[in-house]
Parts: C-alpha cells; structure tokens; sequence
C-alpha cells in the first residue's frame, strides 16, 4: 500500500512540474520542483521528530542562493501571461510529491530490494498518469513525429530508469532529504546541455550557484552523518531511529 502510494506521489510529481511549463518559465518551473528536501526536512523535523542542525539551515540557506544564482540569469517570460502563479503551484506540488515519494520508499527500504520498488511505483504510475491523459484527452504524438518519440524514449530509458532508480538505490544509505538535495544539481545540468546543445552561455552567476550547490549538498550529509551518530550514541535516540 505504501508503495502505491509512493507511485500516486511520483505520478503527481510528474504531472504537476510538466504541467507548470504552460504557465510558468522553465527557469522557475526547475527552481520551484528542486524545494522538495525543504519538504522532506519539515517532515523529518515535526513528524519524525528530528530537529534539524545547523548544516540543515546552513545547506537550505546556500541551495537557495545557489539555485537562484543558477536559475535567474536564464528566465524567461511565461508563455501564457497571467497565469505564472498558477505554473508556481503546480511545480511546488511537483517538490511536496516528490517528497513524499522519497519519504515512502526509504520507509520500506529495509524490507524489499530496488527492483522489486520501483517495479511496483513506476507501474502505480503509469496507470495513473494514463488515465489522467484518457480524462484530459490529452493524445499520443502521432507515430510520424520521430522527435517526439525519440523524446518518450530518452526520458523513459535515461530520466527514469537511470535517474530515478538511481535516486532509489541512493536511499539504502541517505535519508530522504540528503537524496533531495542531490537534485539541486539538476538545474546546473540543465544549465549545461543548454550550453552544448543550444549555444546558450554559462554566466559567471551560474557557476557560483553551483558552487554553492555542492555546498549545499555536503552540509545535507555532513547532517545526516551527526545524527546517525548521535542516533548510535544516544540509547533512546537509536530505539526512535529504529522505530522510524
């Protein structure tokens, strides 16, 4: 059932984030989906009662300059002018599933192996996302279209299969909110294939943002290490983890 769950989250994360490109900019739409460790941290801090430390704070203050050093340079207009809050909604739903998916999946992490995982939520899913499209009337590209369908396939074979079960797998020995972190980097790869593919120049401030990014992202674990020893040292903390 958890797992369902998690392939319901993923589905909405999805939906949400593509969605929010027909009302927002690319720039804001990535920015926005990239806040999910934000969520996961709030989880972690009031639900499973983990206050966060300093590196917490620290890593949240620098991913946030960090991914607007990244993202500003590169904005753009919306494509459909008054609806830009509504394009922000849907990509900050886009981060709160994703983070409810990485909470769910680490919470049965010990019990099942990845392929066993991922072959439950991705198919939970694909249906979900199907009939959603069936609903919308939202049609396949035609079989003509090889751009379109050489698209599917690369995100099928190497977003998904490659990015998200590596994001599976990397939850075995991270926590939630350390495996959000790492997507931060997401908008500086994006930044980058902008570059080699479409002749788009890397600013200065793009480089910076990433920079802080990587800081962002060893402060995450450098957290997550302080409070796995803490959790080894302190009795009534390791009962909690364990429960957990």
């Amino acid at each position: 059932m958890l797992l369902g769950i998690a392939g319901i989250a993923l589905a909405v994360h999805f939906a949400g984030w593509i969605a929010s490109l027909e009302f927002t900019s690319i720039a804001i739409a990535t920015l926005l989906v990239c806040t999910s460790p934000i969520f996961t941290g709030i989880y972690e801090a009031i639900v499973a009662r983990r206050a966060p430390g300093l590196s917490f704070v620290l890593a949240i203050v620098s991913g946030g300059f960090g991914l607007i050093l990244v993202v500003v340079p590169h904005a753009a207009p919306a494509p459909i002018a008054g609806h830009v809050m509504l394009g922000a909604f849907l990509a900050t739903l886009g981060a709160i599933a994703m983070s409810v998916y990485l909470t769910l999946v680490r919470s049965v992490r010990s019990d099942l192996d990845t392929l066993a995982i991922i072959a439950r939520t991705y198919a939970w899913a694909a249906i979900v996302l199907a009939v959603l499209a069936l609903v919308i009337h939202e049609n396949p590209p035609p079989l003509s279209n090889r751009s379109a369908w050489l698209g599917i396939i690369a995100m099928a074979l190497i977003s998904q299969l490659l990015g998200h079960t590596a994001m599976n797998v990397s939850l075995r020995w991270f926590t939630a909110t350390t495996v959000g972190f790492a997507t931060l980097l997401e908008p500086v790869i994006a930044a980058v294939l902008a570059a080699v593919i479409f002749h788009e120049a890397l600013a200065g401030t793009t480089l910076a943002g990433a920079l802080l990014l990587f800081v962002a992202i060893a402060l995450a674990i450098r957290n997550q290490a302080a409070q796995e020893q803490a959790g080894a040292t302190d009795p009534s903390t390791s009962l909690r983890f364990a429960e957990d």
